[in-house]
């Protein structure tokens, strides 16, 4: 399989991990109800934000090295270029939604930390306290690991949830995460970063990118992959030399990878994804479907192929 194609002009969405898969299908009934693509992308981050069984987002993501909960979002209209991000806030309940507010504005629409949360409760974003029992449990038990050990790969199965929506020419981008486990209080990855986590240009494509932001954000990955297909690249080449060319220039200088997946979408509504990893779930809707397709990198060719898992591999796969 060399690329997803549209098999038609209403909605398509396409995102990571098969945790986003029951948000996805959501919020692409809406797209084929007509609805606008932000309404949609929020409703499908939301769902995993809400969902504590996923410790990479919202609430029941694993905390910091002092047990707090920080989170990531960002959101990119690709119409107006308008761009809205929280950086490092707690106690925001959905944070995608106050980054979209923000991305309505022109000026201060990027925010961090404390900043942030007042902003959010301003704008009428529900509070709560993030950390689940089992989260804490975890933390309490692997603390003295120190945060070297808990950080040494950026995730195992899943990380920050992307979700890319195209509804007639209209694309858009909203991303979510808690970051790095253990990380430092109040470490930034790429994942609010325009042009690093996520980008969107309707007149050219969207983008994004999880795994280990500090990896990631040295290449803009998301801007390079978009910035390809501008040029007139096939979706699915863009997202494998963009990935490829930054992984070799990481390489030259010494970096391990640590693990980095991207998806993208061309103005068409065709999608493409590439990894590092040997499975990389992710999850394309269009009019009469909603499916996990799984990208692979081979290790010894270093080539890229995509996939459609069976039940068996769904039913034993530790990849969320």
């Amino acid at each position: 399989m060399n690329r997803i194609l549209s098999s038609s002009p209403k909605g398509r969405m396409v995102s990571t991990w098969k945790m986003s898969l029951e948000g996805l299908k959501k919020g692409s009934r809406l797209l084929q109800e007509g609805k606008p693509v932000h309404e949609a992308i929020l409703c499908a981050v939301r769902e995993v934000e809400d969902n504590e069984n996923y410790v990479s987002v919202g609430y029941g993501g694993l905390p910091n090295r002092e047990g707090q909960v920080e989170l990531d979002a960002a959101y990119m209209d690709g119409d107006t270029l308008g761009c809205g991000a929280v950086m490092a806030v707690k106690d925001v309940k959905n944070p995608i939604e106050t980054a979209y507010k923000l991305s309505l504005k022109n000026r201060s629409c990027i925010l961090a930390g404390e900043g942030a949360e007042r902003y959010a409760e301003r704008n009428g974003a529900k509070r709560q306290n993030m950390l689940t029992e089992n989260s804490r449990n975890r933390y309490l038990r692997e603390k003295d690991q120190g945060a070297e050990k808990a950080t040494a790969r950026a995730y195992e199965g899943h990380d920050t949830v992307c979700v890319i929506g195209r509804q007639g020419t209209h694309l858009a981008c909203g991303v979510s995460t808690s970051g790095l486990y253990m990380k430092e209080p109040g470490r930034v990855g790429d994942s609010p970063l325009i042009g690093s986590g996520f980008y969107a240009d309707s007149q050219a494509g969207a983008a994004a990118a999880t795994g280990a932001g500090e990896d990631i954000m040295k290449g803009c990955l998301s801007f390079a992959i978009v910035e390809k297909m501008r040029e007139g690249m096939e979706v699915q080449k863009a997202c494998e030399l963009c990935l490829e060319q930054h992984v070799k220039r990481l390489e030259k200088r010494g970096y391990q990878d640590g693990g980095m997946s991207v998806i993208a979408m061309d103005p068409d509504g065709n999608a493409g994804a590439a990894t590092t990893l040997e499975e990389f779930p992710f999850v394309v809707a269009g009019e009469d479907s909603c499916q996990v397709l799984i990208a692979s990198r081979n290790r010894e060719t270093g080539k890229q192929v995509l996939f459609s898992p069976d039940e068996e591999w769904l039913k034993n796969s530790r990849a969320d």
